[in-house]
C-alpha cells in the first residue's frame, strides 16, 4: 500500500527545492525553512515505519 503522507511530505520538499534552487534563495528564507521541517518530519515518519515493521 502507498504511504500518502510520506509522498505528500517528499512532493512539496521536491517543489519547495526547485523553486530555491530557481530563485536562487539564501537558507534564512521561509521556503528553505520549510525544508528544514520537512527533513525532520520525514525521518520521523521513516523511522517510525521501520520500527513499526520490525515490531
Amino acid at each position: 500500500m502507498a504511504d500518502l503522507y510520506l509522498k505528500a511530505l517528499e512532493s512539496e520538499r521536491k517543489a519547495l527545492w526547485a523553486t530555491c534552487r530557481l530563485k536562487g534563495l539564501p537558507s534564512d528564507t521561509p521556503e528553505r525553512q520549510r525544508i528544514a521541517v520537512l527533513d525532520e518530519l520525514l525521518a520521523e515518519h521513516k523511522a517510525k515505519c521501520k520500527a513499526k515493521r520490525q515490531g
